[in-house]
C-alpha cells in the first residue's frame, strides 16, 4: 500500500494544496526525491506551510502508528522529517522537542483502489486488504494480456501513439545493448560479439540461448582458420553444440567422419563441448530443427563471411540483408534434419524463409546498426536501424494479434517490436506504473481523489 502512496505523492495525484490535521495550511513545492534506501521516503522536498517555506522530508505510511512500528522514533535520520502523510490517522507523531509533525490523511475512494489493484505488482496489492480494498476476486490476473484491457478504450490516441514510438526506439536500444554486453564480456572483441548475437538470432527464441552459449564458446579466430574446409567447420560448429559422440551413427558416414574431425581439432585447440540435453525440440517443425540452423551457419562461415564488415557493407538496405542471409543447407543437410535418420526427401526448404530472414534483420542487423551508432556517436547510422525496421512487414503472433484486438494496428516491424516490448517488458513483467498506458488511468482517476485533508 505505501508502494502506491509514494507513487501519488511523487507524481503529484494527491493534490498541491493540504489542510493538516491542525488545520495548517500546507502547499507542495516540491515533492522530494524518492528515496529508495535507508531514510525517509523522500528527501530534501519544499512545502509552504501556513506562509513560510520549509525544506525537509516527507515519510509516508499506511497507518500513522507504523512510525513506531518501524522504530523512526528512535533513528536519528526521521529528526528532519516535515511531513508525515498517512492512509489511517490512529496517532500523532511527536519529535524529541514534543512539536507536532504536520500531518495529512489521503483517504482514497475504492473504484481508485480497484484501479490499482489491476495494475499494481502482485507483491503490491496483498496490502490493499489492510485498507478499505476492493474484492480481489474481481480483478482478473492474466499474464499474457494487458492489465489494462477493460479499460483501454480510455486511453487517447496521441497517448498511444507516443508511448509506442517511445518503445520502439527503447525495444532497438534495448537489443543493441546485448550486442554491446556481448562486446564487453569478450574483451571488446567485436566481431565475435556479432557472431554471437548471430547465432542466438539463428535461434529464433526456442533456441536462442543454446546457441548463443555455442557462439560464446566458440572462438572465430579457430573458425576462420579452418573455414575454407566446409566439414572442419560443421566439426566445430556440431562438436561445440554437443551432438558429435562417436558410439552413435556408426554406420552414417558424414557423422563419422564429423566425429573424427572433432577429435582432432577439439584437442588441438583445447575446445570442450556444451551440454546437448540444452538444446530444444518441442513442438518444432524439421526444417526448423536446431541441427539444421546448426548447418546453415556452418554454411556462412564457410562462405567465409565477416559478419560485421557484410552488414556494413548491406547499409540497412532490405534486399542486399535479404541476400546475405540467404545461406543454404546444401549435401547431406539438404535431405536431413537431424543425424542418422532416414533422408526425409526433398520437401525440406534449402534456405531461411523470407521470414526467417525479416527475423535476422530485426534481431541482428538492426541492433548492429545501432550499437554501432551508439559507439561511434554517428547518429545517421542510429536512423538507418529505424529505417530498416520501417522497411520489414510486421511480425504476426499471438502478442500483436492480442494489441490487435485492442485497436493498436501493426504496420511495419517497427511498431510490432514495440508491442513485442510493451508485452514482455511492461504487461508481463507488471510494470503497469512505469508504463504511460497504466499512469494515465491512475492519474485519470487522482483526478477524482478527495483527500480528507485536501483544499
Amino acid at each position: 500500500m505505501e508502494l502506491l502512496y509514494h507513487y501519488l505523492w511523487h507524481h503529484r495525484m494527491l493534490g498541491r494544496s493540504f489542510s493538516d490535521l491542525r488545520g495548517h495550511r500546507i502547499e507542495v513545492i516540491y515533492p522530494g526525491r524518492h528515496n529508495e534506501d535507508a531514510g525517509p521516503d523522500f528527501a530534501n522536498a519544499r512545502l509552504r506551510i501556513d506562509g513560510r517555506e520549509w525544506i525537509g522530508n516527507v515519510e509516508i505510511h499506511v497507518r500513522a502508528s507504523d512510525w513506531f512500528r518501524h522504530g523512526h522514533d528512535s533513528d536519528p535520520a526521521y529528526d528532519n522529517v516535515i511531513l508525515h502523510v498517512v492512509a489511517i490517522d490512529d496517532t500523532r507523531i511527536l519529535r524529541k522537542n514534543n512539536e507536532e509533525i504536520p500531518q495529512i490523511t489521503a483517504a482514497l475512494p475504492p473504484n481508485f483502489l480497484l484501479t490499482y489493484a489491476a495494475l499494481a505488482p502482485d507483491n503490491a496489492n496483498s496490502s490493499l486488504t489492510s485498507v478499505d480494498s476492493p474484492d480481489r476476486k474481481a480483478i482478473a490476473r492474466n499474464l499474457n494480456s494487458a492489465r489494462c484491457a477493460s479499460r483501454f478504450a480510455d486511453i487517447p490516441q496521441l497517448t498511444r501513439k507516443d508511448w509506442l514510438e517511445t518503445l520502439s526506439v527503447e525495444r532497438i536500444h534495448f537489443k543493441a545493448q546485448r550486442l554491446l554486453d556481448y562486446s564487453r564480456k569478450l574483451g571488446g572483441d567485436w566481431e565475435q560479439a556479432v557472431f554471437v548475437m548471430l547465432a542466438r538470432g539463428l535461434g529464433f527464441g526456442l533456441n536462442g540461448i543454446p546457441f548463443e552459449m555455442l557462439a560464446m564458446n566458440l572462438p572465430l579466430r579457430i573458425v576462420y582458420h579452418h573455414a575454407d574446409n566446409l566439414l572442419q567447420t560443421e566439426a566445430l560448429i556440431f562438436g561445440q553444440a554437443g551432438m558429435l559422440d562417436g558410439s552413435n551413427h556408426i554406420f552414417d558416414e558424414y557423422y563419422r567422419r564429423l566425429c573424427i574431425e572433432y577429435g582432432f581439432l577439439a584437442r588441438k585447440y583445447g575446445l570442450h563441448p556444451m551440454n546437448v540435453s540444452l538444446w530444444k525440440y518441442a513442438r518444432t517443425r524439421p526444417q526448423n530443427f536446431p541441427h539444421r540452423r546448426l548447418a546453415i551457419l556452418a554454411r556462412a562461415l564457410y562462405e567465409g563471411i565477416r559478419f560485421s564488415s557484410s552488414l556494413e557493407e548491406a547499409a540497412g538496405d532490405y534486399e542486399a540483408l535479404l541476400r546475405l542471409f540467404s545461406w543454404k543447407a546444401e549435401g547431406y543437410w539438404s535431405n536431413h534434419f537431424d543425424f542418422g535418420r532416414d533422408p526425409s526427401g526433398s520437401d525440406l526448404p534449402l534456405s531461411l524463409s523470407r521470414g526467417s530472414r525479416n527475423l535476422l534483420m530485426i534481431n541482428v542487423a538492426a541492433p548492429f546498426y545501432m550499437a554501432h551508432a551508439q559507439l561511434t556517436g554517428d547518429l545517421e547510422r542510429g536512423e538507418r536501424a529505424l529505417d530498416l525496421l520501417r522497411s520489414i512487414p510486421s511480425e504476426k503472433n499471438s502478442i500483436i494479434k492480442s494489441w490487435e484486438q485492442l485497436g493498436l494496428t501493426s504496420p511495419d516491424a517497427l511498431r510490432s517490436q514495440a508491442l513485442i516490448h510493451l508485452h514482455d517488458e511492461y504487461c508481463v513483467k507488471g510494470q503497469c506504473l512505469q508504463c504511460r498506458f497504466g499512469h494515465f488511468l491512475l492519474r485519470k482517476e487522482a483526478a477524482t481523489l478527495s483527500c480528507a485533508t485536501g483544499i
